[in-house]
């Protein structure tokens, strides 16, 4: 086929734009002698700055074929400083079409990969293995960036003839591990494998997740399910391992947080679209809690543009504490005020490594959850209510609580509903965390309270109040900062908690 630009648009619903290229045949498929052989066909195009979102490359694919593969490629012209250059993701439709929902999905790999192949017995990571059945599949492209002189393209589809074979039904793993029953549980659910763009395989994360004292993890690839059977044999009673995906649109990624195995979460579609409340309640017909990632993370398409009226939660620390982690506890702890003076409800905080390869950590941060057992619906709602604190690693523990008078008294993620006037006691006890740490108790107002750990990183820090003058309290432990405490700016965060609300509610 001739390179081209621009062949004809088509309206995908509800999507952010995409580009339907003209199809690929293999007219002469059926002259084959005996069932075996290949044919390939090459595409070459280019696409301007400004493409959609998505262009779709169709493949008329006749019956016989055993296995269909794909190779592409794109060029990466010098751009001037400060521009983005070519960034190209590449995935797979089958003939059951490219409808928003998902249901022709085979597999997305993003940029992680330059070639992959699916047949009835297997298919490469991030895709999904079933059989090549005759019609129109589209190879899809995402130009996530342009660079200013546009993006030249060649795909590469190669058919393979043969006898089908036989698709192995998935292990997906348990729903509830046995645990040590009413506890506090850590776990890490926002991880990548070989089966999107990271680079440890299922065995080595769940190795590293034992290693870092986690109870339980959630397998999150980046837009595909293809990871939630690659985990036969690595749970056991000591660690759970829940599936979800991490949505990864234009304007942000969401973690769907332990949905049902094998069910797939779209991501075509953009803020602009209107779209996200309805795959916000897939995710949750799914079994599932969105959960909003990094959101103002500085990578292309990081931050998050759909607002926190469908989160369950929101991961306000991310893998290494940065600024940008500082910018989204900010921002979350203002949904707690607005929170204070409307109906009760509130997001609750958790954290995440995000890791993707060595020497990322797993468990750097942790989220600690309270759960009446070590199972996905047990684990789930401790986050929804949050019950949960965050820790960087397992070497710290701690225990907050909110005491009133006659024995009342609150935990993390609950309210002490005591009269506006009483006093009450908070208290924070800490181990594990180090030297050179400190507490710093936050409310509806700010830091109203901080003192410093001994040496030793573990103690106990205690203060006074009433819900007159603190509707919230939550606590952080922080490290020293790394000049001095000179700008003001507190160090980086070792731990921190959820609130405990303070008084009647609507008081």
């Amino acid at each position: 086929m001739q390179r081209r630009d621009v062949l004809r648009l088509s309206a995908l619903a509800g999507a952010a734009g995409a580009l339907t290229l003209d199809p690929v045949t293999f007219a002469q498929a059926d002259e084959r002698d005996d069932g075996g052989g290949e044919k390939t066909r090459t595409v070459s195009g280019h696409l301007p700055t400004g493409s959609p979102d998505f262009v779709y490359l169709p493949v008329e694919v006749p019956g016989g074929v055993r296995e269909i593969a794909v190779y592409y490629s794109y060029d990466k012209p010098t751009v001037p400083a400060g521009t983005q250059g070519n960034a190209c993701d590449i995935g797979i439709f089958d003939e059951r079409g490219t409808d928003l929902g998902g249901r022709g999905f085979r597999g997305w790999s993003g940029g992680a990969r330059t070639e992959f192949a699916i047949s009835a017995e297997k298919a490469t990571p991030a895709y999904l293995a079933g059989p090549v059945r005759a019609g129109t599949w589209h190879v899809v492209l995402g130009p996530y960036t342009v660079a200013p002189q546009g993006l030249n393209y060649k795909v590469t589809v190669t058919l393979r003839f043969g006898e089908p074979g036989e698709t192995p039904k998935p292990v997906y793993p348990p729903q509830r591990a046995k645990g040590r029953g009413r506890a506090w549980y850590r776990g890490d659910c926002h991880l990548h494998t070989v089966h999107s763009d990271g680079k440890r395989t299922p065995a080595e994360v769940a190795a590293a997740a034992r290693a870092a004292g986690l109870d339980f993890i959630t397998t999150t690839e980046h837009n595909t399910t293809s990871g939630h059977g690659a985990w036969d044999g690595l749970w056991g009673d000591d660690l759970l391992i829940l599936t979800g995906e991490e949505v990864t649109t234009r304007n942000g990624h969401v973690v769907a947080l332990g949905t049902d195995p094998g069910v797939f979460i779209d991501w075509r579609y953009r803020a602009r679209d209107n779209a996200f409340g309805r795959y916000a309640r897939k995710i949750r017909q799914a079994g599932g809690l969105v959960v909003p990632a990094h959101p103002h993370g500085t990578c292309v398409g990081c931050n998050w543009k759909f607002g926190f009226n469908d989160a369950d939660a929101v991961e306000v620390w991310n893998a290494d504490f940065t600024p940008d982690d500082e910018v989204s506890i900010a921002e979350w702890d203002n949904t707690l005020v607005a929170a204070a003076r409307g109906d009760g409800r509130w997001l609750p905080a958790m954290g995440n490594s995000d890791a993707h390869r060595e020497p990322q950590v797993v468990g750097l941060p942790q989220t600690v959850v309270l759960a009446e057992e070590l199972s996905r619906t047990a684990i789930q709602e401790g986050i929804r209510k949050g019950r949960s604190w965050i820790a960087e690693s397992s070497a710290i523990d701690l225990a907050f609580e909110a005491v009133g008078g006659r024995g009342r008294h609150a935990g993390i993620g609950e309210r002490l509903a005591v009269d506006r006037a009483e006093e009450v006691t908070v208290r924070l006890k800490v181990s594990g965390a180090g030297p050179d740490c400190s507490v710093r108790f936050i409310t509806d107002q700010g830091q109203l309270y901080g003192t410093a750990l001994p040496g030793s990183g573990a103690g106990t820090a205690e203060w006074r109040t009433t819900p007159s003058y603190a509707a919230y309290v939550r606590a952080e432990v922080r490290h020293a900062p790394t000049d001095g405490g000179a700008s003001g700016i507190p160090g980086r965060m070792a731990a921190m908690t959820n609130p405990i609300w303070l008084g009647e509610r609507g008081h």
